[in-house]
């Protein structure tokens, strides 16, 4: 089965390659891998002891995602996240230990979705835009042709083609504004540790709180 795209019955018959393909293994694993390697950055910056060399390792296996040995660890342990800290640990040596570090597993599972679901629908919007921008050009070219106007399913009075393009693009400016706010009031969970008390966070940096709060930006 390829890995390459998202299918259901629904994918299959209406979504857009692109589409399909944000929302499928190798979109969510990939997306899974910035995020442990935006961590280690983060730590690193603030002081833990981890080399670049590690994180360059990180980088060099972000798309090649390693299934079998993702699956085959899952069937022994039973949990999805870990399996894939295993997998990417086999292709990363060097950097094993520092994967997922003091994180928890909605760290990645959480804000993996978040963003897929944020470049969903930013691939929406701009589809949206150019319909709207179609049909302004539409309306444009037809604002004087003349056309019956119709309301409770029955003929009421004269009106123009473009002026009725333009009453479509009324309701589509609305789910724009719905999209807008959608997307702009997405926000991420942070990483605070297993239990969301950033205890595991505080026991790496030895009881610094004020680096543990640094870390969540």
């Amino acid at each position: 089965m390829s890995t390459s795209e998202y299918v259901s019955p629904f994918s299959e018959r209406y979504a857009g390659e692109e589409m399909k393909y944000l929302f499928s293994p190798d979109s969510k694993f990939s997306t899974w891998r910035k995020l442990w390697i935006a961590l280690a950055e983060s730590e690193m910056e603030l002081g833990l002891p981890i080399r670049q060399e590690q994180i360059d390792q990180m980088k060099a296996h972000i798309e090649d995602i390693n299934y079998e040995e993702a699956k085959a660890r899952e069937k022994i342990v039973r949990h999805d996240v870990m399996s894939h800290v295993y997998a990417y640990g086999l292709q990363c040596p060097e950097a094993a230990g520092i994967i997922h570090l003091g994180a928890t597993s909605c760290y990645v599972t959480d804000n993996a979705d978040l963003i897929i679901m944020r470049q969903a629908l930013q691939l929406i919007r701009r589809r949206l835009i150019n319909v709207i921008a179609a049909l302004a050009d539409f309306a444009e070219e037809y604002k004087d042709l003349p056309t019956l106007a119709f309301t409770h399913f029955q003929p009421a009075q004269p009106t123009t083609v473009g002026k009725r393009a333009t009453l479509w693009i009324q309701d589509l400016l609305f789910d724009l504004e719905d999209l807008d706010y959608v997307i702009g009031s997405l926000r991420l969970l942070g990483s605070k540790g297993t239990t969301g008390s950033q205890a595991s966070f505080v026991d790496l940096f030895e009881g610094d709180h004020e680096t543990c709060r640094q870390l969540e930006p």
